[in-house]
């Protein structure tokens, strides 16, 4: 009996043993992330200079919010922005000088409205999924970047020009705009 028993723990040491081998170690996810699109804005008269927006408010076509991780209505010379990981195609309204103002309704009631020089800027990409780990799963990089800045009579954006036209790092710029 004390053979059969010593039998039985060996065996439920042994698969104890062999299942935490076989388990793979807790992973954590330090380079799973898509990448942000850096921009850069630079003094149309003076192209290799940057150029600092005033009161800058960036809010994605559809949104009803500022974009994460982008100072609300500061005065910025370079940004990082998400771009759609389901679509080819992404939309911002840049906004500078941006204020609330107050109006009126067709009620006569006062509301607040959003003021400002605003140019709606697209970016369009083909997106490229890449398994990174099972801890971080996929990331997403973007390919022959373009842009189509909407043409109103008075931009504030005089020119957009795309520097790196495949997004895999959010280290240096990918476009620049030139106001």
């Amino acid at each position: 009996m004390t053979k059969t028993k010593n039998s039985i723990l060996l065996l439920i040491a042994s698969i104890t043993v062999f299942g935490f081998m076989a388990c793979e170690k807790d992973d954590i996810c330090i380079e799973g992330n898509t990448p942000l699109v850096v921009v850069r804005f630079y003094d149309v008269d003076n192209p290799t200079e940057l150029k600092k927006v005033s009161k800058f408010r960036i809010v994605g076509v559809g949104q009803n919010t500022t974009v994460p991780g982008v100072a609300d209505r500061t005065d910025l010379d370079s940004i990082a922005i998400p771009f759609k990981v389901t679509a080819n195609s992404t939309g911002f309204y840049f906004i500078k000088n941006s204020v609330t103002v107050d109006a009126e309704d067709a009620n006569g009631n006062t509301i607040q409205v959003e003021g400002g020089d605003l140019d709606t800027l697209y970016f369009n990409y083909d997106r490229n999924d890449k398994f990174i780990s099972r801890a971080c799963g996929f990331i997403t990089n973007y390919d022959n970047l373009s842009q189509e800045l909407k043409p109103e009579s008075d931009n504030w954006i005089k020119n957009v020009e795309i520097v790196t036209p495949l997004v895999e790092n959010s280290i240096s710029a990918h476009v620049k705009i030139y106001h």
